[in-house]
């Protein structure tokens, strides 16, 4: 089941944590684990965004996540405080894998400096070649 990975050219990409950010023109940002980012997690059993009005850094923790072994962190693309949570993981936390850009969405954020985020995020070509390279050090073909 190693289909080809999709890699949306509009998104803004935080490579070394394998996550993504929409922007959206009223100040806001969707972000969500890359395909990559969960086809090495691995089955993800649980996703749990941090609350409404919560802060969030770039590169900090924005959600949970529970594997078949181990609860990791998601990382988040971008600094901002949360003002949505996708309310469908909760009793479907396979819309990450079978939608990780669209319907597996984590959380939505108002963006506080993307200005300074955006020194750390890959954006259009630069993406497929750094996520092919990401998948081979991590052996994922």
């Amino acid at each position: 089941m190693k289909g080809e990975l999709v890699h949306p050219a509009e998104l803004y990409y935080l490579i070394e944590h394998q996550v993504w950010a929409r922007l959206h023109g009223d100040g806001t940002a969707t972000v969500g684990i890359t395909g990559l980012g969960i086809r090495l997690a691995g089955e993800i059993y649980m996703a749990r965004p941090k609350g409404v009005g919560v802060a969030v850094a770039q590169g900090r923790s924005v959600a949970v996540v529970e594997l078949a072994k181990s609860i990791v962190s998601v990382k988040s693309p971008v600094s901002g405080t949360v003002v949505a949570v996708n309310e469908a993981l909760a009793d479907r936390p396979q819309l990450v894998h079978r939608d990780p850009h669209g319907e597996g969405w984590l959380a939505r954020l108002r963006l506080s400096d993307f200005d300074a985020d955006r020194a750390a995020l890959l954006h259009g070509d630069a993406v497929a070649p750094a996520m092919a390279h990401y998948a081979w050090l991590h052996r994922e073909d």
